[in-house]
This record gives structure tokens, C-alpha cells and sequence, in this order.
């Protein structure tokens, strides 16, 4: 619904809390408002035109992911919301999946970028690993990154990550791949009811 801002304010449970944003899972019929460029109505935030444009493509194919394994559905997409004032959605996070056989999920996450430069991006990273830690007892993480994406290389290094090979990407080409352990919390970041 339009919330009088030229954004919209549409209510999700399993929300990650960290010190400055809400990380609210969206669900099956969230993730298929958002690919039809909707506001989810579970969605406690302020969405602009500019984080649906950013996110229906993902939410599409995190949805179809759902359909033929229902065991990834609470390791998807979030949106990436701060806490204060009119909760904008500023970015989206997610996990690829649930971890591969070694127990290794792949984190994936975007800002909007008018929110870059603030430590948010690093903050929903670690918000959503000490949740996999807690909550699944996940004690490494992957990322992959096109070798010319200084800003997340920057973000992986300050978080640990190791360089250990690449990959070809049939979508966005090489990619970097890194993995690193986490071995005790990084926030305070809770699960809301």
C-alpha cells in the first residue's frame, strides 16, 4: 500500500534482528508478490520502485528454487530493512540454498546503492551467518565475487574470507570463490517471533 512517501509500507515472521536493521525472510507468497513487482503484504517496511526493480528476479527464481526443494525455503531471501524511522528496504541477502554436503552455504547479498559506504552490507552478513550458526550449527561460509567487484572483496576480507579457486558463471561470467570459518558470533543479531 502507498505509504504518502512515493514508496509503499506493506507485516513477516523469522526476522533476524542485528543492532541497526531487521532481516525478515520472505515467504512463498512474498517472494511471488515481489517477482510480480509487488509489495508483499507480510513486509513490515517501506519499499521503493527502485528495491522491486532490484530484487523481482531473484525473488522469481528463489520461488521456483521452493517449488523443487521446500528445504531451502528458510535459507532465502530477505530484505535487508533499517530498523528506525520508516524501515526502507535498502538491500536484499540471502543464502544460495541450504548447505552443500559439506555443510557450506553460498551468501549472496545486494544494497541499494544510495545506502553503500555504511556498514550495512557487512552487518546483514553477519547478522545471517551467526543465525545459520545458531540456528543449524553452520561453521563455514562461501562467497563468490567477479574479480573486479573491489567493494565486496573488501567486505569478504574484513569478514575472513579466503580466496581458495574460481568458477565460470553461465550469468555473470568468473567469479572469484572464497570460504572462511566462523567460529563464534559476529553480532548480537536475534530471531524475532
Amino acid at each position: 500500500m502507498p505509504d504518502g512517501g512515493g514508496g509503499y509500507h506493506a507485516a513477516v515472521t523469522d526476522t533476524i534482528r542485528t543492532d541497526r536493521l531487521l532481516l525478515p525472510l520472505l515467504t512463498p507468497a512474498g517472494l511471488a508478490a515481489v517477482a510480480r513487482g509487488e509489495v508483499p503484504a507480510e513486509l513490515d517496511a517501506t519499499v521503493s520502485q527502485d528495491w522491486l526493480g532490484d530484487v523481482a528476479w531473484l525473488a522469481e527464481r528463489r520461488l521456483e528454487q521452493i517449488s523443487k526443494h521446500p528445504d531451502d525455503a528458510p535459507w532465502l531471501l530477505r530484505a535487508i530493512v533499517l530498523a528506525d524511522g520508516d524501515r526502507p528496504a535498502i538491500g536484499h541477502i540471502n543464502f544460495h540454498g541450504r548447505p552443500d554436503e559439506r555443510g557450506v552455504p553460498e551468501v549472496g547479498y545486494s544494497l541499494l546503492p544510495e545506502f553503500r559506504g555504511k556498514g550495512y552490507a557487512i552487518e546483514a552478513v553477519r547478522g545471517l551467518f551467526d543465525w545459520a550458526r545458531r540456528e543449524h550449527g553452520v561453521t563455514r561460509f562461501r562467497a563468490s565475487v567477479a574479480p573486479d567487484n573491489e567493494r565486496s572483496q573488501n567486505l569478504i576480507g574484513k569478514l575472513g574470507f579466503v580466496r581458495i579457486g574460481e568458477q565460470w558463471d553461465e550469468e555473470d561470467g568468473l567469479e572469484w570463490v572464497f570460504e572462511t570459518p566462523v567460529d563464534e558470533p559476529h553480532s548480537t543479531a536475534t530471531t524475532l517471533p
